[in-house]
């Protein structure tokens, strides 16, 4: 099973450190796309650590075929849950569009 408290802290923690981060105040699109930047930093670097214990495992280091498989499952979850988020902005974008005004 996957620890998706830890996805949602590493959110959180992002959310916490754009507030106490800088001085000057950001509008709502800036602090948006930076949580998104983080977010997907923060995936990207799970993504490289699986490929890593992966490798590390087919060279026969130290790391266990199991360590290497939870690393590779979180990256995966990961990923998917944040292509639902895309997915899901990108319906809300199309929604917004398809309003009369």
């Amino acid at each position: 099973m996957i620890d998706t408290v830890n996805l949602q802290h590493g959110l959180t923690g992002a959310i916490e450190k754009q507030g106490k981060g800088s001085d000057v105040q950001k509008t709502p699109d800036q602090a948006f796309g930076s949580l998104l930047k983080n977010a997907i930093s923060t995936i990207n670097e799970m993504q490289n650590e699986a490929d890593r214990s992966i490798a590390q495992v087919e060279l026969n280091d130290a790391t266990s075929i199991h360590d290497a498989m939870i690393a590779l499952e979180k990256a995966d979850l990961s990923f998917r849950t944040m292509m639902q988020v895309r997915n899901k902005l990108v319906d809300a974008y199309q929604e917004v569009m398809r309003m009369q005004v």
